[in-house]
């Protein structure tokens, strides 16, 4: 008898369903809680969490719990974890293009640069580390400017140089070179085994609140590593592959401090900034912006088929000598 009720009941609420949706949805996620796989439902509250902690550890939505003296004191209690420290697997830069491999290069430099220039090779390496690390986990981008200009043009990015206004400042150049050799070594399969699949780091003086969620590697001058907890911060979790399109965002569409800019979701607002500053080690000509010619500037694209002659080309390449260079003549 009471079987037969329950089952009318169910009937009757079923039938009620139908006609009003939001109770049909409250129906049937109560039916798939019952009926779905314990492993299934295992997997989706391991996922929910872990997108929980993604969101905890974004620069932009954290504020430190500590900084200074007592940031310091408060990492110094968080002990390094005692399990073995796995390294990455080498990443060697794929020859997709001349171009995707200078961008690479650029970006992970500029990396290195503004985030540990005066850190130890070691803490240079490490940076380089996370940057690779995160390019092959499925929490980030793919590519190596991907992972360091994500969300930069926002307050609140992953790295801070990215939207702080850091590159206005003029790079030092025996740094800005050292970087640099550290930036080739790391996409030529350099390891640093030290931070193992480190996906994050923070200076010292800080303390982010995500810092106790997170599994401590090891500390390398000021910069103190951690990875992913669990599965996520283990070797087979970075299977992601390399997507390759390296792009580098305009200095003029990074954020700069300040306020904040409104634009609407995943936009990059355009911002007025000072003009970005020259590499020191970029021995470009002065009209060659972004590796291609401005023709602003007197210089006309016109390049002759090789199949023409060597008087047309001497002509050609005279009218264009002619062109560019003209001068007033002297009266002398």
């Amino acid at each position: 008898m009471l079987v037969l009720l329950v089952l009318a009941l169910a009937a009757a609420m079923l039938l009620f369903a139908s006609t009003n949706d939001r109770l049909a949805r409250v129906f049937e996620n109560l039916v798939a809680s019952w009926t779905a796989d314990p492993a299934v439902k295992a997997k989706a509250a391991k996922q929910k969490a872990i997108a929980k902690l993604i969101t905890e550890t974004e620069t932009g939505s954290v504020v430190p719990t500590a900084e200074g003296a007592d940031a310091v004191a408060g990492n110094a209690l968080l002990p390094i974890s005692t399990l073995p420290v796995e390294a990455a697997r080498p990443f060697l830069m794929p020859t997709i293009s001349q171009v995707q491999a200078t961008n690479a290069q650029r970006c992970l430099t500029q990396a290195i640069y503004y985030e540990a220039a005066t850190e130890p090779d070691a803490g240079k390496a490490a940076v380089a580390q996370v940057i690779l690390n995160r390019m092959r986990h499925p929490a980030y981008p793919n590519t190596v400017c991907g992972v360091i200009y994500q969300g930069s043009s926002r307050p609140g990015c992953q790295f801070s140089f990215a939207c702080d206004g850091a590159m206005s400042r003029p790079p030092v150049p025996a740094l800005w070179r050292r970087a640099a050799e550290i930036a080739r070594a790391a996409l030529s399969g350099h390891v640093e085994t030290s931070v193992g699949m480190a996906t994050h780091y923070h200076a010292n003086y800080v303390l982010p609140r995500w810092a106790p969620k997170l599994t401590k590697i090891e500390q390398i001058g000021a910069h103190i590593f951690y990875r992913w907890p669990g599965s996520w911060g283990k070797p087979r979790a970075f299977s992601d592959a390399y997507a390759g399109a390296e792009w580098i965002p305009a200095f003029s569409q990074l954020y700069h401090g300040g306020p904040a800019i409104e634009g609407l979701p995943g936009e990059i607002v355009p911002i007025d900034a000072i003009a970005p500053v020259r590499d020191p080690t970029d021995r470009r000509t002065d009209i060659d912006v972004g590796g291609r010619v401005d023709v602003s500037k007197g210089w006309i694209p016109n390049i002759p088929d090789p199949t023409q002659s060597k008087s047309r080309f001497d002509s050609l390449t005279t009218q264009q000598g002619t062109q560019a260079v003209s001068e007033p003549q002297s009266d002398k």
